[in-house]
């Protein structure tokens, strides 16, 4: 990761993983060669809207809309940096 997470980056699940919902899990989950991810709810619902496509601030504004909740950005763009971390996001 070359550059600092802001509102214009798009981020996207890293390679070497997969992201799906998991029936008999109830959840989404991380899918990779060496195992699994079970995410929570809040977890989930960000990873499935990295897309490569949208933005932060969009994914921020969508997720705020969703639980007409307000000021979810730092917490949001918290997990997004854990997650990359991880290896679990990339952003462009």
């Amino acid at each position: 990761m070359s550059e600092i997470l802001g509102d214009l980056s798009r981020p996207r699940v890293g390679p070497g993983f997969r992201l799906q919902w998991e029936q008999v899990q109830d959840c989404h989950v991380l899918l990779y060669p060496e195992g699994m991810v079970k995410l929570n709810g809040t977890a989930g619902e960000i990873m499935k809207r990295c897309d490569g496509q949208s933005e932060v601030a969009a994914i921020v504004k969508d997720l705020e809309q969703t639980f007409e909740a307000e000021g979810l950005r730092p917490d949001v763009v918290a997990f997004m940096e854990m997650a990359a971390k991880q290896g679990w996001l990339v952003w462009e």
